[in-house]
């Protein structure tokens, strides 16, 4: 990633809420406490950078549980690394502010 494809707050939450543990977009919102109006459109980019690998559930296993089908998540070593860059530039600009623990 260059400095001009830094991740933004709301990305990086969810990027954080994956690797947390969290597998879909609702987990994920559960997580952030942002809105599906952020974090769905965020899943698309965040995948499409490379940041996030996403695959659909076997359909008769969401049937079965009387639900849609979800689409699993997973942090890409890409992601990984852009999570641990906008982790520490988060840092810096909270020591800045004074608000650092």
């Amino acid at each position: 990633m260059t400095p001009r494809d830094e991740l933004g707050y709301a990305p990086t939450l969810i990027l954080s809420a994956f690797q947390a543990g969290a597998r879909y977009g609702l987990e994920a919102m559960e997580r952030t406490g942002l809105s599906s109006g952020t974090v769905y459109p965020a899943l698309r980019r965040l995948e499409a950078a490379g940041l996030l690998a996403a695959e659909w559930e076997d359909e008769t296993q969401a049937h079965h549980d009387g639900r849609p089908a979800r689409r699993y998540y997973r942090v890409t070593a890409e992601g990984d690394a852009a999570l641990a860059a906008a982790r520490e530039r988060i840092r810096a600009q909270q020591a800045a502010l004074g608000w650092a623990e």
